[in-house]
């Protein structure tokens, strides 16, 4: 599967809580595998206002679709150029 880099825009991030972040990511690689998408989570940073997700993913869900169901906020996902 591709590799990914998925961005999300999120203020505030930098103060969430290890047990909020780790909810979160569950959450949303729970949301792409209910579209139909294989997804296998790498690792994360969090900046102040942006968490950023790196994992292995088929891409057959579209970033827009996918980026209006995970938690109301916005994420943009981006192949990886390795």
């Amino acid at each position: 599967m591709p590799k990914f880099v998925i961005e999300r825009d999120m203020a505030g991030a930098g103060k969430l809580s290890a047990q909020d972040l780790k909810g979160m990511a569950q959450k949303s690689c729970g949301v792409l595998r209910e579209m139909g998408s294989q997804i296998q989570w790498v690792e994360s940073y969090v900046t102040d206002d942006k968490i950023y997700r790196v994992c292995f993913w088929d891409g057959s869900v579209g970033n827009e679709s996918s980026s209006k169901t995970c938690n109301g906020s916005w994420a943009r996902g981006r192949e990886t150029r390795e």
